[in-house]
């Protein structure tokens, strides 16, 4: 009888509806536990499912959006930042390497033309909060703007540190030979 209810309580724990999923270094972090409350049970018309890591969740069947508190950002970052309603995110497709991605100019308006739309997995990183939440999903099935915004409220329970700059601010005020 002991047998029996064991292999039921296995099944049950390992059940088809989690997402398998590694923990980010800081997970634990008390401060995650905050954010991770917070998350939005359907996020770009994706219903959350349940993970089998700490401060990890995902939405979609199959996982299209993957999330994770308690990742660590490397500075300095040369990878694109996009501020979104108040929130710094560092973008960059999934396989490349951090720091690698190509600069992106704001200010084109051919940026925001549908031959540009981003495409396949890429992961967006919170900027200038500890811990950070990384974001990794498939640009193909949701819009990266709309998936950010949505997760608004549940990133700003983590405080904000600091802001992205970019070369306009840096160079702010520096006088030139002209």
């Amino acid at each position: 009888m002991g047998l029996a209810l064991t292999g039921v309580l296995s099944l049950s724990a390992c059940g088809a509806g989690n997402v398998n999923l590694d923990p980010a270094p800081d997970a634990a972090n008390p401060v995650c536990a905050y954010a991770m409350v917070a998350m939005p049970e359907k996020l770009v018309g994706l219903q959350q499912r349940e993970t089998t890591a700490q401060g990890t969740t995902a939405w979609g069947e199959p996982a299209s959006v993957i999330l994770k508190c308690g990742v660590t950002v490397q500075e300095p970052v040369s990878d694109p930042c996009a501020e979104v309603n108040g929130i710094d995110w560092v973008l960059r497709p999934k396989d490349a390497p951090e720091n690698s991605a190509p600069p992106v100019s704001a200010s084109s308006s051919a940026a925001a033309g549908p031959e540009n739309r981003a495409t396949g997995t890429w992961t967006a990183t919170t900027y200038g909060r500890t811990p950070a939440i990384e974001v990794t999903f498939d640009a193909d099935k949701v819009s990266s703007s709309t998936l950010l915004a949505e997760l608004n409220s549940a990133v700003k329970q983590i405080p904000s540190q600091k802001k992205c700059t970019n070369i306009n601010d840096t160079l702010n005020g520096v006088k030139t030979g002209k």
